[in-house]
């Protein structure tokens, strides 16, 4: 028998006859089942043990679609047979788990037409525990063995492999829970289903109103959200490129720490910096008051709106762009610069017909993270917006406001969706088919090109006045947490550091005495659990993507990005309403924020990824292939190393936003697992400022470090090229 085969059977024996087939009560971690009746008198005893005493009938068939893979045993690969028995296996067993967990639930049958058919059924399932898991993934990889063995992408069996567990998981955790709330829209308020009443909602005013164009109204959410998104990946790309080329081709001595400086914002609860920016610019700012004196300036509430959210959301998502955009500007070739350069084009001929067209996969991929970023915000516009209505805090009034009304908001995803599905094609059409490749099998010693002294300047200009703002907020960020009230008393104290993370020496050991240490210490563990899964399924994505042609690429492709594409705020609703109730029940748990941040942040590893991607050369991988490794093999060996920027960049940006999210976590947390930005709004509606930026700042300071552990366990490209002078002496430039 296939050792592959045999792992699977032994795997999803495991789960028929040894773990609990339903969800355990006190946790995915928790052991009490092992004491508490096991095997018998107990819910969560493992499938034999449920049929043994005549109950759970419906898990019957399970163990006999376990069986038909022994049949395999003695058969090679070739054998048609041998395919048919997996896939018939595999595919057989998967359905039935996922139709016998949607007709059985809680309270027996789930739809009143099997009830008349078969009349009570007198007996009710729970979700999905440690057994059904098992038995899942088994059946998922004898479909994809059976698969490959029909020679489905050249026989691959790691591919398609990869191809059916991403497909799975994407399907489970994002188009399930994502069609839960999308299918309201089309119902009214008893819950019929109505087309007038999705087009009535569709073609609300408030939606595509235009009322700016000739009078002082505003306009509709869906026009507001579109252009602040556009400026803002326009803006947030253009940054980022410019902070990239200082830290590679400027030869400026402390690029490093500019490039520090360039996270900081990433690091950050966004409502943070929108209440900076109050601070300093609202009717009572600094900055306002200090205008006002000097040049006689009447105060306004100009921040409040479009420039507000705006300048918040360059501050938030221009380090994003950075990221996405570093390891492209690394990756182009220093030999194809200097060839220019040989063939008599200056610096600035070069830059702009060699290396800049080079760069159009990176800037591509960073607009549309910045576009999509804008559109699901949901933080900034709830502190700056005034009177600019956005689709995402649209949706949040729609859902917890006095309307309540889930189909509404429904509607207006659905709009959002519309927007991200546009800029999305729009991305792929500017792409084109080109060939971005640059980092081949040859060596390549050489170095960067300096940028052009035309271009150097203005860099430097933009690249400075921006990080002077970016030291500004965050100086006011910090002032904010040693002062009694925030802009009223700023009488220096340690008051909030010390309510939120004092602690005491007793006979007893150390406590934890401080009223924030609960929630910090849960998103500490939450956010290093998400962080490796969301990079290892974000490349192991974009590596599918750019390396493999397969029947349905681009839906797969539209599947990675739609968590992307809709609001926090829809995402926890949706995971409420498909993970509360069984086959899957995740509610109140720690794996519903795990899987949620997973799924939400997966999208930026995976284009960081295909950016990066796009310029290895595929025969790398092919030459390992011809000298006998396997997929497996070339892509932990020789694709991943050179990945390493977009490793960092997937790794930094899940733990991150894992730290600091806010839409989706109001609706997941619950009493034993709650989140710092939960616990800091709690504050902030208490008016409690200073501890809520002192506890904002002792997260910033942790995912520094957070940071400086991940560079330091990634490492750096090693791209077997010189280092670039620093600066140019007489000497050198003599010897040049």
């Amino acid at each position: 028998m296939n050792r592959t085969v045999l792992l699977w059977l032994v795997v999803g024996w495991i789960g028929v006859l040894i773990l609990p087939w339903y969800v355990i009560e006190d946790g995915f971690w928790g052991l009490e089942w092992v004491l508490d009746g096991y095997p018998f008198d107990t819910d969560y005893g493992p499938t034999w043990a449920h049929l043994l005493e005549g109950e759970k009938v419906w898990l019957a068939p399970i163990p006999l679609f376990l069986l038909l893979p022994f049949l395999t045993g003695g058969r090679i690969k070739s054998d048609p047979l041998y395919s048919k028995i997996l896939i018939v296996s595999g595919l057989g067993g998967l359905s039935y788990i996922v139709i016998q967990g949607f007709i059985v639930g809680i309270a027996g049958w789930e739809y009143t037409s099997l009830e008349l058919l078969f009349g009570p059924l007198g007996q009710k399932q729970y979700g999905l525990g440690y057994g059904a898991i098992l038995v899942s993934a088994a059946f998922l990889f004898f479909t994809t063995q059976g698969i490959a063995a029909r020679g489905a992408v050249n026989g691959d069996v790691f591919v398609v492999s990869s191809i059916g567990f991403i497909v799975a998981i994407v399907g489970a955790f994002i188009f399930f829970p994502v069609s839960q709330i999308l299918i309201s829209a089309l119902q009214d308020n008893e819950g019929v289903y109505s087309l007038g009443v999705f087009l009535e909602k569709f073609t609300d005013k408030k939606i595509w109103g235009l009322d700016c164009l000739y009078s002082t109204v505003g306009c509709g959410a869906a026009w507001n959200s579109l252009f602040l998104a556009i400026t803002v990946g326009a803006t947030t790309t253009a940054l980022g490129l410019v902070f990239a080329l200082v830290a590679t081709r400027s030869g400026f001595k402390y690029r490093k720490v500019l490039r520090a400086l360039t996270i900081l914002p990433i690091i950050t609860p966004p409502f943070v910096i929108g209440l900076s920016i109050i601070l300093l610019f609202g009717l009572s700012g600094i900055m306002t008051q200090f205008f006002g004196d000097v040049f006689g300036i009447q105060p306004t509430r100009w921040v409040y709106g479009l420039p507000g959210i705006w300048i918040a959301q360059m501050l938030a998502y221009t380090p994003i762009a950075f990221l996405v955009m570093i390891g492209v500007v690394e990756g182009i070739s220093p030999s194809m610069e200097e060839a220019a350069q040989t063939l008599r084009a200056d610096r600035w001929k070069t830059f702009t017909t060699v290396s800049l067209p080079l760069m159009r996969p990176g800037l591509a991929n960073a607009f549309l993270i910045g576009f999509i970023e804008s559109m699901a915000d949901f933080g900034n516009p709830l502190v700056l917006g005034g009177n600019f209505d956005v689709l995402s805090t649209e949706i949040f009034f729609a859902i917890v406001g006095a309307q309540n009304d889930q189909g509404m908001a429904a509607v207006l995803a659905f709009v959002l969706l519309c927007f991200t599905l546009t800029a999305f094609y729009a991305q792929r059409r500017w792409l084109g088919k080109k060939s971005y490749t640059t980092v081949t099998g040859k060596g390549d010693g050489g170095t960067h090109a300096l940028l052009p002294n035309r271009l150097r300047w203005p860099i430097y200009t933009v690249a400075f006045s921006w990080t002077g703002f970016t030291i500004v907020v965050y100086c006011m960020i910090l002032f904010g947490g040693f002062v009694n009230t925030w802009g009223l008393d700023h009488t220096f104290t340690f008051k909030h550091y010390i309510t939120a993370f004092s602690v005491n020496w007793t006979d007893g050991g150390l406590q934890w005495t401080g009223a924030a240490w609960d929630s910090f210490w849960t998103t500490i563990s939450i956010a290093t659990i998400s962080a490796p899964l969301t990079a290892a399924v974000g490349l192991l994505t974009a590596y599918i993507l750019v390396r493999q042609t397969f029947t349905g690429k681009d839906l797969f492709e539209f599947g990675t990005m739609l968590s992307f594409a809709i609001p926090g705020t829809v995402i926890g609703v949706s995971y409420i309403l498909a993970f509360n109730v069984p086959p899957i029940e995740l509610t109140g748990t720690g794996a519903i924020l795990v899987l949620c941040f997973v799924f939400r942040n997966m999208p930026v590893g995976v284009r960081a990824g295909v950016a990066a991607m796009s310029q290895l050369d595929k025969s790398l991988d092919e030459a390992s292939l011809t000298l006998g490794a396997n997929s497996w093999y070339t892509f932990r060996k020789i694709v991943l190393p050179l990945l390493r920027p977009a490793i960092i960049a997937a790794l930094v940006y899940s733990f991150v936003r894992a730290m600091t999210a806010i839409s989706a976590v109001i609706f997941l947390v619950s009493a034993e697992y709650d989140m710092a930005t939960s616990y800091i709004i709690g504050r902030v509606e208490n008016n409690d400022y200073g501890l809520a930026i002192a506890y904002c700042t002792v997260l910033i300071f942790v995912m520094l470090a957070a940071v400086l552990v991940f560079q330091g366990l990634v490492g750096e490209r090693k791209m077997g090229r010189r280092e670039p002078e620093k600066t140019i002496t007489p000497a050198s430039a003599k010897a040049i």
